[in-house]
């Protein structure tokens, strides 16, 4: 396959398509780096427009993920989905990441419940643990999709 027959099939989201995708999607993978080492979480997340939230489950002192979020410059965000070979969609997301701060903290809760998706992990009855919040401040966006799309 040449480089013209993959342009063919596919191209470049606008702006409106990008945020459109991402207001409705509510989960993908978050990526982060310490020391050389990569480390991807699969993640919920809320949209605002400007900002990717994120609630993760604190289970015990020790956290890989948020040692990961303590050593990572640019974190770097994947949403995709993909109905067929040629109907699919993907965003790449990159920022900083950093902990919500109070008086985010109601905005990021609304945020997460417009658009997250949630799995059940805990039944209602298992204590949930500490939950800590944190927003992606975006600095770039980019998406593709297919061409059925």
């Amino acid at each position: 396959m040449s480089t013209e027959d993959f342009t063919e099939q596919g191209g470049v989201m606008q702006e409106t398509e990008i945020d459109f995708f991402l207001r409705s999607q509510g989960y993908g993978t978050l990526s982060l780096a310490a020391d050389g080492d990569a480390y991807g979480v699969p993640v919920s997340f809320g949209y605002d427009g400007d900002h990717l939230y994120f609630l993760f489950l604190q289970l015990g002192v020790a956290s890989q993920k948020r040692d990961f979020v303590d050593t990572t410059d640019t974190a770097s965000f994947l949403a995709y989905q993909v109905n067929s070979k040629f109907d699919w969609q993907s965003v790449i997301v990159t920022g900083r990441l950093r902990e919500v701060r109070d008086d985010e903290v109601a905005h990021a809760r609304d945020t997460m419940a417009d658009n997250a998706w949630h799995p059940s992990l805990f039944s209602e009855a298992d204590p949930m643990g500490d939950i800590k919040g944190y927003v992606l401040d975006i600095e770039a966006k980019t998406g593709r999709k297919g061409s059925g799309t």
